[in-house]
C-alpha cells in the first residue's frame, strides 16, 4: 500500500515537470515570432507623402526618373529609414488632391510634400479657393498625424496670367507656410522653369535633368526635417 502511494506520487511528480516543460518550450517557440514583431515594429521606415500634380507624377519620365524617386535615391544613400509615396496625379488640382486626401492619409504621414496649385494658376481658379483648398489639406493631416511636418512647394504662373493674378497666387505659398509654421520651397521649379533644354517640347513639364534639379530644390528643405526624425 505505501509502495502504491510512492509510484502515484512519483507519477504525479513527472507529470507536473511535464506540463512545466511543455508551457517552457510554448513559451520559447512564442519568443522568436515576438521579437520579430517588436523589431518591424521599431524599424518600421517612415512616410514622405507627396502629393502634387504632373510634376510630382513624372510625366513624360519613367518613374524612376521622377523628383520623389532621386529624392528616395539620396535617403537610401544615406542610410535612412523613410519611404516616399509619390501622390501626383497628372492634372491635379488643389481641389482634386483635397477630394483624395482621406484616401492616403489611410496610411501613416510622417512628413507632407505639398505640391499643388500649379494647375489652379494655369486655369485660372480664383486664388482664395487654392489657398483654401491648401490649408484644407494641411489642416485634415495635422488632425490626424498631429506631428506630420509639412513643406510647401511654391509655384508661380506664366506671365500671360496677368500681373495681379500672378503676383496674388505667388503669395499663397509664403503665406500658408507662416501661418502653419511650415518649410517652404519658394519654386520648386527654381532653375528649370524657362529654360527650354530642362523641359519637354510643352516648355512646362521637366526633362530628366530638369527632374534631377527639382530634387534638389526640395532636398533643401526635406533633408533638414529627415535629419531631425532620424536622429529623434
Amino acid at each position: 500500500m505505501r509502495n502504491h502511494r510512492i509510484l502515484k506520487s512519483r507519477i504525479f511528480t513527472v507529470r507536473k515537470q511535464l506540463t512545466g516543460f511543455k508551457k517552457s518550450l510554448m513559451i520559447i517557440g512564442l519568443l522568436p515570432a515576438t521579437i520579430f514583431l517588436s523589431a518591424a515594429v521599431q524599424t518600421a521606415p517612415r512616410t514622405i507623402l507627396i502629393l502634387g500634380d504632373s510634376i510630382t507624377a513624372g510625366y513624360g519620365l519613367e518613374p524612376e526618373d521622377s523628383f520623389p524617386a532621386l529624392l528616395q535615391k539620396k535617403i537610401d544613400g544615406r542610410g535612412w529609414r523613410f519611404r516616399v509615396i509619390n501622390a501626383g496625379q497628372i492634372g491635379d488640382t488643389t481641389g482634386g488632391g483635397l477630394g483624395r486626401l482621406d484616401w492616403l492619409l489611410k496610411n501613416r504621414v510622417d512628413v507632407l510634400v505639398l505640391e499643388l496649385g500649379g494647375n489652379d494658376g494655369l486655369r485660372g481658379v480664383p486664388v482664395e479657393t487654392t489657398r483654401k483648398n491648401l490649408q484644407a489639406i494641411i489642416d485634415r493631416t495635422k488632425q490626424k498625424y498631429p506631428q506630420a511636418k509639412v513643406i510647401l512647394a511654391g509655384m508661380k504662373v506664366p506671365p500671360n496670367m496677368g500681373r495681379e493674378y500672378g503676383d496674388k497666387f505667388a503669395a499663397i505659398f509664403p503665406d500658408l507656410a507662416k501661418r502653419n509654421q511650415a518649410l517652404l520651397i519658394p519654386f520648386i521649379l527654381e532653375g528649370v522653369g524657362g529654360v527650354p533644354e530642362l523641359n519637354l517640347p510643352d516648355g512646362i513639364h521637366p526633362t530628366e535633368k530638369g527632374h534631377e534639379i527639382v530634387a534638389n530644390n526640395v532636398w533643401e528643405a526635406l533633408e533638414p526635417v529627415l535629419r531631425a526624425l532620424n536622429n529623434s
